[in-house]
């Protein structure tokens, strides 16, 4: 399924995009795309059956924005350079374990709202990733067999990063990381049904109509089910919860000088194979 949340920011409704591409309503069923919903199979159930059946109200899409296709998240874990394309465009050694920071939730914005560029800001980055929603609990898994089974579906995430704030500001990435409107997702949520082989997507990201990211999560230096696993060792992970999966190569900081950091008025249009697309207009905050 292709779940999403539409309508005006704080107060999106839960939908469905159908295998028609037709807009579906689900408010009657439930009352938000959260962790809620997500861990409980018996809900997802009737969602999937009421899918089937042809039903569900349509909802006219003209004009409609798309949300964040998950409320209420309790965190964001990303992981840095997990791409081996990357790594070595930015000259940094390959990571023999995960390399985990954080997002605040409030960083999440829908796939196509504005991104603020930070005052002060010299070097806004680009990341396009491929997000993992969690499903199941998930505490000190066993293997990466079990980790998968704790997914729920998988989205579109820009990582918007600012590289001075990150590297040169002292302490950890976490000050670039965290500006608001640093975290477009969706437009989808796509169950994990849908999508076989986690290692066999391709993403895409362009500037200005100038494509600077094309990379596969093949790429990936840790797999999304060891990725979930390791984690899980650290720290509890529950329904509705999103890991960030890192970034392939073709950033601005991995070119060289002058780096084409994002500035206001440019347009970014990123996109992950069966997951969907997004485009933002950059503003200064």
């Amino acid at each position: 399924m292709k779940l999403l949340r539409v309508g005006t920011a704080g107060a999106e409704r839960p939908a469905l995009l159908d295998q028609d591409g037709t807009l579906r309503d689900l408010s009657a069923l439930v009352t938000d795309i959260d962790g809620a919903l997500l861990a409980d199979e018996a809900a997802l159930e009737r969602v999937r059956s009421a899918a089937a059946s042809g039903e569900l109200p349509v909802i006219d899409s003209a004009g409609l924005r798309t949300g964040p296709p998950v409320g209420r998240i309790g965190k964001i874990v990303c992981i840095g350079l997990n791409y081996y394309d990357h790594a070595r465009e930015t000259g940094a050694d390959i990571p023999t374990e995960p390399i985990i920071f954080f997002k605040a939730p409030d960083t999440v914005v829908g796939p196509d709202d504005t991104v603020l560029v930070p005052r002060k800001s010299v070097k806004t980055d680009w990341e396009v990733e491929l997000a993992v929603v969690i499903g199941r609990t998930a505490r000190y898994l066993d293997s990466a067999a079990e980790a998968l089974t704790h997914v729920a579906g998988y989205a579109v995430s820009h990582d918007v990063s600012e590289r001075e704030f990150q590297n040169e500001r002292g302490g950890q990435w976490d000050k670039g990381k965290n500006c608001e409107t640093f975290n477009p997702l969706g437009p989808w949520l796509v169950t994990a049904d849908e999508v076989p082989d986690p290692q066999a997507l391709s993403l895409e990201l362009s500037v200005n109509g100038e494509r600077k990211q094309n990379g596969t999560t093949a790429e990936q230096i840790f797999p999304v089910a060891e990725v979930v696993r390791y984690v899980s060792q650290f720290m509890t992970l529950y329904p509705g919860d999103v890991i960030n999966t890192g970034t392939p190569a073709g950033v601005a900081l991995g070119q060289p000088e002058p780096k084409p950091y994002l500035r206001a008025g440019d347009v970014v249009e990123l996109g992950i194979e069966g997951l969907g697309r997004q485009r933002q207009q950059l503003k200064d905050a």
